[in-house]
């Protein structure tokens, strides 16, 4: 119903006939097709070279100095919230903004670019009362990334360009209680995060998105209802796509906020066929390595790491030069933790254009992909 009732938020003519016919604007045999090869494109590229993913999305649009009314831009200048900070509603608001995002991460020698989605969830977007808009994010975030990807691509044939949709964990957990005075109390259920990752995933496919990024899990529980959601839409659409999946290390104990380490969360989602594990944010590329090492040593999977630029500093922000990171993720290399390798919070394109010009001298962990 709520895709339905988006219809008086102006959705676009394409969206709106989307909903109409019930039909996916990509649910065909021809982009089946599509995503099959992209699959086995990736896997080719992954035992040539390690791949690069983009850096953080938040820090550049920060530049921007986006204020509440641009945020809001015409079409929602008479919402009745607060909408600054809504990072994920740019794309319909600037979405020359978020383009240009993403061309100076593929100049920088990004292979992989993420969407616009971090909160792109019915649960994430009840904060600003946008439940409604949820398909329509995914979806436009999806196609904007796509175009400045094939633009790439079509200028450089040798070195393709993807779409990873990025599915965050939502502002809420499912295996933890938001009231320490009620630790068996729940804010949310395995269904409902179901249901709100199903939708997501179903836009970002139709916008054209070629990954499925499942990251920053601090609660695996949440990823597994994600992982699940996307095994239902594959089903049913008899399609494969490739998964990466990133946990985050929340601090020194070398566990995520849930408590597993990171051999119990490689565990936790290793019945899934999936491209990649790995993990992001929260701690810089040093402090990543001995977990890293856990996971390469221990799965066939891929090994992905988009560490931040450092740890914040008192003001919450990020003083690690793009030198200086690369001199860190140069010891991924030397120990070949990695097949995939990018930035998150503080990472700019300066940081990944330094991490790209390393990984050029350098071959890819072996993985078996026929496990993919």
């Amino acid at each position: 119903m709520a895709r339905f009732s988006a219809i008086f938020f102006g959705f676009s003519k394409q969206v709106l006939q989307t909903v109409a016919t019930k039909k996916m604007p990509h649910q065909s045999l021809t982009h089946n097709t599509i995503l099959y090869g992209t699959m086995k494109r990736i896997q080719d590229i992954l035992k040539e070279r390690i791949l690069v993913l983009d850096g953080a999305m938040g820090t550049m649009l920060q530049r921007y100095k986006f204020t509440e009314e641009d945020f809001r831009g015409k079409r929602f200048a008479d919402w009745e919230h607060p909408l600054q900070g809504n990072n994920d509603l740019l794309s319909l608001t600037q979405p020359e903004a978020i383009a240009e995002v993403h061309r100076k991460y593929f100049a920088a020698g990004a292979d992989i670019v993420e969407t616009n989605t971090f909160s792109g969830t019915t649960i994430a977007m009840a904060d600003y009362f946008m439940e409604d808009l949820v398909y329509e994010l995914n979806y436009e975030s999806a196609c904007i990334a796509k175009q400045v990807a094939d633009e790439f691509t079509a200028k450089e044939p040798h070195k393709p360009r993807f779409v990873a949709g990025s599915i965050g964990p939502t502002n809420k957990t499912a295996s933890m209680s938001p009231d320490v005075n009620d630790p068996g109390f729940r804010g949310v259920t395995f269904d409902e995060l179901r249901i709100a990752y199903k939708q997501q995933v179903e836009a970002l496919l139709d916008g054209g998105s070629d990954i499925l990024l499942v990251e920053t899990i601090f609660d695996t529980l949440n990823a597994k209802a994600a992982l699940f959601a996307i095994e239902e839409v594959k089903e049913e659409r008899n399609i494969d796509v490739p998964i990466m999946v990133s946990g985050t290390i929340t601090d020194a104990s070398g566990r995520t906020l849930s408590g597993q380490t990171a051999e119990a969360f490689l565990i936790s989602i290793s019945h899934i066929p999936i491209l990649s594990v790995g993990f992001n944010c929260a701690l810089g590329a040093s402090q990543l390595v001995p977990h890293l090492e856990v996971l390469a040593a221990k799965t066939d999977f891929g090994v992905s790491a988009h560490p931040n630029a450092g740890l914040p500093n008192a003001f919450g922000e990020y003083d690690e030069t793009a030198e200086q990171m690369a001199a860190q993720i140069k010891e991924y290399l030397d120990k070949s933790l990695v097949n995939i390798v990018g930035g998150c919070c503080g990472t700019t394109p300066e940081h990944i254009n330094a991490i790209a010009n390393l990984v050029k001298d350098y071959k890819p962990r072996n993985i078996a992909l026929e496990t993919v």
